[in-house]
C-alpha cells in the first residue's frame, strides 16, 4: 500500500500532496519537523515526541495547529492505511503561505507516513567513521528543517567514505548532523549537554543506562572524544550505533564496545517489547 500524508484537514495518498510554491518554509527556511517511528506497529515513545514537537514550535513563533489527541488519532490512520509492519511517521510544520513571502497568518501541517531506512547490521558492530566540522547549528533545541550545511558537505563525506559528520566548535563536541552522541572514559558515559537536540532515543539511552554505568552531562572537548574508549551516537533509526573513527582516529579497538553494546541489547530488547 502506498504511503499516505494528512495536509490541513486532508489525508491524500502522498504522491497526490501538493503545496503552494508561497509557503514561508520553501522562501524563509521557517519550519520545523519531528521524525519517529514504529516497533510492533506501534509509535515509540509518542508523549516525548510530541513534547518535543510543540516544543520546537512554540519555540519558533508558529502555532501548533492540531491537539495531540487528534493528531494521535491522524498517526495511527497513517500507520493503517500504510499496510506496513512498522513505518516512519513525519511532522513538518511552516509558517504557511505568504503572498508577501513574509508575513505568516496560517501555518501549514504535513504529517506523512514513510518507509523507515535503517542502518544495515553490519554497521553495529565495525561501527560508521564520522567527519568533524566546525559549526553550531542555529537555536539547536528546535528539530529545524534548516539541513544546508550537512547537504554542502555530502560530496566530502562521500568521498572519504563517513558516514556523517561531528559539529564541534571552541574544542567542544556538541552532536552529529541528525542525532546525539556518547563516550565511554574511565568507566563513565558522557554527552554534551548543550548546543544539542535533545533526541528522544538520546532520553532513552539514559534511562537505559542508570544502573549500569555512572552518567555525566557536560561540555565534552573534542580531544577527549578522539581518545575515548568508545564512542557512540544515538537517533530514532540508529537506535545506538558505534562510531569507530573520527577523522583519522581510530576509537577503541576499531568496533564496537562493551558498554555500547549493552546499551544497544537494553534498547533493542525494549522495542521488542514495545
Amino acid at each position: 500500500m502506498a504511503h499516505h500524508c494528512y495536509f490541513n484537514g486532508t489525508i491524500l495518498p502522498a504522491d497526490e500532496t501538493r503545496i503552494h510554491i508561497t509557503d514561508l518554509g520553501l522562501l524563509r527556511g521557517y519550519g520545523l519537523f519531528d521524525y519517529f517511528r514504529t516497533y510492533n506497529g506501534k509509535p515509540f515513545q509518542w508523549d516525548w515526541y510530541w513534547e518535543r514537537y510543540t516544543t520546537s514550535a512554540a519555540l519558533l513563533g508558529i502555532p501548533n495547529p492540531i491537539a495531540k489527541e487528534t493528531a494521535q488519532r491522524i498517526v495511527h490512520e497513517l500507520i493503517e492505511r500504510s499496510g506496513l509492519s512498522d513505518c516512519a511517521i513525519r511532522f513538518v510544520l511552516t509558517g504557511g503561505y505568504a503572498a508577501d513571502s513574509i508575513s505568516m497568518t496560517q501555518p501549514n501541517l504535513l504529517i506523512i507516513s514513510e518507509d523507515i531506512h535503517p542502518v544495515a547490521e553490519p554497521e553495529y558492530l565495525t561501527g560508521i567513521k564520522v567527519m568533524t566540522y566546525d559549526f553550531v547549528r542555529d537555536i539547536p533545541t528546535i528539530k529545524s528543517i534548516d539541513y544546508k550545511h550537512l547537504m554542502i558537505l555530502q560530496p566530502q563525506l562521500k568521498s572519504i567514505g563517513a558516514a556523517d559528520v561531528l559539529f564541534h566548535h571552541e574544542g567542544r563536541i556538541s552532536e552529529l548532523s541528525r542525532s546525539n552522541v556518547f563516550i565511554v572514559q574511565n568507566g563513565k558515559l558522557i554527552t554534551p549537554h548543550r548546543d544539542i537536540l535533545f533526541g528522544i532515543t538520546r532520553k532513552t539511552v539514559l534511562a537505559l543506562a542508570d544502573g549500569v554505568i555512572p552518567v555525566e552531562e557536560r561540555d565534552i572537548s573534542l580531544v577527549e572524544c578522539c581518545t575515548a574508549d568508545e564512542v557512540f551516537t544515538t537517533s530514532t533509526t540508529k537506535k545506538v550505533l558505534p562510531i569507530t573513527q573520527i577523522d583519522d582516529h581510530v576509537i577503541g579497538t576499531g568496533k564496537i564496545g562493551p558498554v555500547t553494546q549493552t546499551l544497544l541489547e537494553k534498547i533493542n530488547l525494549m522495542v521488542d517489547k514495545w
